[in-house]
């Protein structure tokens, strides 16, 4: 049977070395020996509560049933256990595992395989751990490697991470580095490069620099101040990316705002607006609204209900503009459907059909066909058939050539 010590109450006592277990009672003060001052337990320190260490701490384990406080190193072969109080260690932490009713501070590094905090959890040094478990707050300043944090209000990193999953109920801010998997119920952001696989937030996400990810999906806004390569992005509200974006398939359902160019190997959707500053490579475009870009260089299909603004062109298979629909910049496409009343500057196709009431300035195709009352401010050229209904308007006669200018 291990020995046990006795510290009385309200007592302040100078210990070396305790063979056994240290029981020290409530509002007392334990201080160490030597230099650094240290205090060394082979078995448990057990504390009544509003106790108080001057000095560094080596124990197998530490229970409390009230605060405690260490102004030193607290080194902990396997357990910590606070109940209905907190803990502040004023230097390092290492323990196995940590569990906190209230609160844990340690003003500089914690090393631990697990830690379960009820309340809040802050730390100013760095902090590595196996799983990190906290009812409200987790703040840490130095940087984080864990393989899962799961808070349920708020974390704050002010460092670089490598986490593995990262989940949190409210919001989560963090300063660059590696996460796996990030699952945050409100708010989450990052103010320097992020690596990550996956994003799943409610709310909003805004990341710095430049960042490579998977897939991601997002309730509310997502915005980039900086570059990002990506795998699929599905975002409810808007997308905003101040440089360039490059991936698989976007699907927005507010409006997309892309600095620079864009580049995907599968579908672009959006539901709104979307403005490219350069140019958008994709398999498929559908845009509800308005699209704007430099030039639009599409593998499969072109379809937008509201208006397509290029420089330089857009460039598909098929090209279909809605009713009232406007087109400013050449377009060109295997085939190409220019709605009812809708108005376009130069078409270029093999198939081209102008539905009632249409506006061009200048049409080239093999085979056009154009309903009534559609309008042609500029010429008509086709290398096989011309269709049209009556009342159309031409500024100039059709003119059948063997070959097209394109």
């Amino acid at each position: 049977m291990s020995s046990k010590t006795s510290i009385p109450l309200g007592s302040t006592t100078t210990i070396d070395c305790v063979e056994g277990d240290l029981l020290v009672g409530r509002h007392s003060i334990i201080k160490g020996t030597g230099k650094p001052s240290t205090v060394k337990v082979s078995g448990t320190i057990y504390c009544e509560g509003d106790n108080t260490f001057e000095g560094n701490i080596l124990a197998e384990n530490l229970e409390a049933e009230d605060n405690v406080t260490i102004h030193g190193d607290l080194e902990i072969e396997n357990k910590v256990e606070v109940e209905e109080g907190r803990l502040e260690v004023y230097g390092n932490m290492t323990a196995r595992h940590i569990d906190v009713d209230e609160a844990l501070y340690v003003n500089k590094d914690l090393t631990v395989e697990e830690v379960d905090v009820g309340g809040s959890l802050k730390v100013d040094g760095n902090v590595k751990a196996e799983d990190i478990d906290v009812g409200g707050s987790f703040k840490a300043k130095g940087e984080t490697k864990a393989e899962k944090i799961d808070v349920g209000g708020s974390v704050s990193i002010e460092s670089k991470v490598n986490i593995t999953k990262l989940d949190v109920g409210g919001t989560a801010k963090v300063c660059g580095g590696t996460i796996q998997e990030i699952d945050v119920g409100g708010s989450f952001e990052s103010n320097s490069p992020l690596e990550f696989e996956s994003i799943d937030v409610g709310g909003t996400v805004r990341l710095n620099g430049k960042n490579k990810g998977g897939k991601i999906e997002v309730g509310g806004s997502f915005r980039v101040e900086g570059d990002l390569e990506f795998g699929e992005i599905d975002v409810g509200g808007k997308v905003e990316i101040t440089g360039s974006g490059e991936g698989d398939e976007m699907d927005v359902g507010g409006r997309v705002e892309i600095g620079g160019s864009l580049k995907l190997s599968g579908s672009l959707e959006v539901g709104g607006k979307a403005e490219i500053g350069g140019d958008v490579s994709t398999k498929n475009i559908e845009v509800g609204g308005v699209i704007r870009s430099r030039k639009a260089t599409v593998e499969e299909s072109v379809e937008v209900g509201g208006s397509i603004t290029t420089v330089d062109g857009v460039t598909a298979r098929f090209i279909e503009i809605g009713k009232r629909g406007e087109v400013r910049g050449p377009i060109k496409a295997d085939q190409v459907i220019i709605g009812r009343e809708a108005h376009a500057e130069n078409i270029y196709g093999k198939k081209i059909f102008l539905r009632s009431g249409a506006h061009a300035e200048n049409v080239y195709g093999e085979n056009i066909t154009i309903e009534s009352n559609c309008q042609i401010s500029g010429e008509v050229q086709y290398t096989i058939e011309l269709r049209m209904n009556e009342h159309v308007s031409l500024a100039k006669a059709p003119q059948k050539v063997d070959k097209l200018p394109f």
